[in-house]
């Protein structure tokens, strides 16, 4: 495995593992949580050192399992939690970063995961009633007390990343992005790449879409994330899958698998993206990693640059509600 380095020199494996859907979102959670621990410890043991969970996955399970997981193999693992979040009762009920809240949630994320240190801590939502320079002052002390190594910021604006970094630098930014996409390219990407802070995309496989798996007549069942996805709605579904279909013949013609072209294409956009695609099974473990020696040509990763505009995408990434979530 490959590695690369986020902001303020944090160096982590190419390609990391969003850890939610051992937890959540996809379908039933699985029933067997050593298999997770198992297939989490597989993923370290190939070379996948940065893992990130997030107090609201759950909520609270999740921070839980990798913690149980991580806990023989800590110092090999780049570990990444997110706060920001307001959990009443076992729900998230809305965002919460006042300054109080952001140590409690700290304190707690600590706790479950076993650790005297957060590698890389982000604010999971913009919270618009607490201002950025509140948020960063904050993290910031919980670096100075040496609880929390660096900070980060989730589906942030270009506007309000700078805001943060002036007061505490930004070691990585994480936010949607994917061939099918691409909201971080016009403002956000070049903010990164001005102040020296990572990109880390999350869902870079659009939600299972990209690695061809998904039928054109796929439904989902109760507690999918993807059955509240605009995208992901039958009448989208099946428009979509001119895209797909175009990734597909890509990847024959290089004797790759769509997902790891689809990761391939991200690895090639900037030397700071790194991706965090989730799994529950080993086998996408190795599969994802090989996505590292996908070699792309200058004219493939142009005709995946235009592959959205120019095939089109139908429906959006988020329902209404999430995407008023995202900060703009």
């Amino acid at each position: 495995m490959h590695t690369r380095t986020l902001g303020q020199g944090l160096q982590v494996s190419a390609i990391g593992l969003g850890a939610m859907g051992m937890s959540q979102s996809y379908g039933p959670n699985p029933g067997d949580r050593s298999a997770m621990i198992d297939v989490l410890r597989y993923a370290v043991e190939s070379g996948v050192t940065f893992i990130d969970t997030a107090e609201v996955y759950g909520p609270h399970d999740n921070e839980e399992l990798v913690g149980e997981a991580i806990a023989p193999i800590r110092d090999r693992v780049v570990l990444a939690t997110k706060f920001g979040f307001d959990i009443v009762d076992g729900r998230s009920v809305g965002v919460d970063s006042r300054p109080e809240h952001i140590r409690q949630a700290a304190e707690g994320s600590l706790r479950r995961l076993g650790v005297e240190k957060i590698d890389l801590l982000y604010q999971h939502r913009v919270d618009p009633d607490v201002p950025i320079e509140d948020v960063a002052g904050t993290v910031g002390e919980l670096v100075a007390e040496g609880k929390v190594g660096h900070f980060g910021l989730s589906e942030a604006a270009a506007s309000t990343i700078r805001r943060a970094h002036a007061v505490h630098p930004v070691t990585a930014v994480q936010s949607e992005y994917s061939l099918w996409t691409r909201d971080p390219e016009p403002e956000v990407l070049p903010a990164c790449a001005e102040l020296g802070i990572g990109f880390v995309p999350f869902s870079p496989l659009g939600k299972g879409f990209l690695t061809g798996t998904i039928a054109p007549g796929a439904s989902f069942g109760e507690g999918e994330i993807r059955g509240k996805v605009p995208r992901f709605q039958a009448e989208n579904l099946a428009a979509n899958q001119a895209l797909i279909d175009a990734v597909r013949e890509l990847a024959a013609a290089r004797d790759a698998t769509p997902g790891q072209v689809a990761l391939a294409w991200l690895l090639a956009q900037h030397p700071f993206i790194v991706p965090i695609p989730g799994t529950r099974r080993t086998e996408r473990i190795d599969e994802n990693a090989g996505a590292t020696a996908v070699a792309l040509s200058a004219d493939d990763v142009a005709a995946l640059d235009g592959l959205a505009e120019r095939v089109g995408v139908a429906g959006d990434r988020y329902d209404a509600a999430g995407l008023a979530a995202v900060n703009r």
